[in-house]
């Protein structure tokens, strides 16, 4: 599992937004989002960090680095 501190994240919307780029990124792996902590989660495989903070961005989040 990989987690990973994202900042922007400030409504359910933001969350629910991340989440949906995730998922995009990591078919098929579970993935959870704490708002409140600012926090992504990905189970399974690793996910190619550089490609998942490009993605983020586009969307207007930070991926600040893991938890």
């Amino acid at each position: 599992m990989a987690r990973y501190r994202i900042e922007g994240m400030t409504c359910d919307g933001c969350a629910r937004a991340v989440a949906r780029v995730a998922q995009d990124h990591a078919p098929g792996r579970t993935v959870r989002v704490d708002r409140g902590a600012g926090l992504l989660e990905i189970e399974g495989e690793e996910s190619d960090e550089a490609r998942l903070r490009v993605a983020l961005g586009d969307a207007g989040f930070v991926l600040a680095g893991r938890a």
